[in-house]
C-alpha cells in the first residue's frame, strides 16, 4: 500500500538501527531498576527477531560493557525453527521481504525465506538488525536456538510461579534464562539475570492449548532449507 500511495511512506521495524536506538528505553530503566535494587545483571536475556527488542534491553548495558569493561554476558534466544543469528549467512541482504530497503550487512536465510508457522509469529524475521548482527560477530553477544516446546515449558514454569502467562517470544528467553539460571547451580556460584518479559500470551492460549494436548511440535530447520534459502540473497560484495 506505501509503495503505492503518493502520501504515504513505509517506516521498516525491528532490523533497523534506528528503532534499536528508539527501544532503548527499556534498557535504560532497566539501568534505573538494578540501582535501585541494589544489583548489576551477570547476564542479560532477551529474545530475538529482527533485533529491537533483544537490543532496546541490552544496548545500554552493552554500552557499559564495552566503555567499562564490565563482564556481563548478553543471551540472545531465537526460534530453532529460525535460526538466523545462530545458522544465517552473513551477507548482505534486503531489511524487507520485497526487496525496497537498502541492502544491509546481516545474518540472513534470505528476504524471501518463508519460515514454518512457529507460534512466536514475533520471532519469524529473515535477518537482524545489523549493529545487532556485528556484536553477535564480534562475540559479544551470544547467540542459541530454542526449540518451541522448551520455551513453552518454561512459560508454563514461569506462570505457575508468577502469576503471569508469557507470549511465545518472551518464552525463548525465560527457557533461556532457566538454562542459566541452572548452570549458575551446578557451578554453585550466584549469577544476577535479568531478563525482558516482552509480551504477555493473553491472545495465544490457544498455543497453549496445544502445547498441553501434547501436540506442539518441534519444527526443524535441515541443511537443505538453509541453502534453498540463500540461493535467492541479492548479488552484492563479500563480507569477510
Amino acid at each position: 500500500m506505501a509503495a503505492n500511495s503518493d502520501d504515504t511512506n513505509y517506516s521498516l521495524g525491528s532490523v533497523l538501527n534506528h528503532v534499536c536506538l528508539h527501544q532503548t528505553v527499556i534498557g535504560l530503566e532497566s539501568l534505573r531498576q538494578m540501582e535501585m535494587a541494589g544489583e548489576y545483571p551477570d547476564v542479560v536475556v532477551g529474545c530475538v527477531g529482527g533485533g529491537s527488542n533483544f537490543a532496546g534491553l541490552s544496548y545500554p548495558l552493552i554500552r557499559r560493557r564495552l566503555r567499562e569493561g564490565l563482564e556481563t554476558r548478553f543471551v540472545a534466544a531465537e526460534p530453532a525453527a529460525c535460526p538466523t543469528l545462530t545458522r544465517g549467512a552473513y551477507r548482505y541482504d534486503f531489511g524487507d521481504t520485497v526487496g525496497l530497503t537498502p541492502l544491509m550487512p546481516m545474518y540472513t536465510l534470505g528476504h524471501d525465506f518463508v519460515p514454518p508457522p512457529v507460534h512466536a509469529g514475533g520471532l519469524r524475521y529473515h535477518g537482524d538488525a545489523p549493529s545487532l548482527c556485528g556484536l553477535v560477530r564480534e562475540g559479544i553477544v551470544e547467540a542459541i536456538a530454542v526449540h518451541q516446546t522448551a520455551a513453552f515449558e518454561a512459560a508454563v514454569r514461569f506462570a505457575r510461579s508468577e502469576g503471569i502467562i508469557p507470549g511465545p517470544e518472551p518464552a525463548h528467553a525465560l527457557r533461556a534464562a532457566f538454562d542459566e539460571a541452572e548452570a549458575a547451580k551446578q557451578a554453585g556460584e550466584e549469577r544476577v539475570i535479568l531478563i525482558g518479559l516482552s509480551g504477555h500470551g493473553h491472545f495465544d492460549m490457544s498455543a497453549y492449548d496445544t502445547y498441553h494436548a501434547g501436540k506442539l511440535e518441534d519444527l526443524e530447520f535441515s541443511e537443505a532449507d538453509m541453502q534453498a534459502a540463500l540461493e535467492h540473497l541479492p548479488e552484492a560484495p563479500a563480507l569477510t
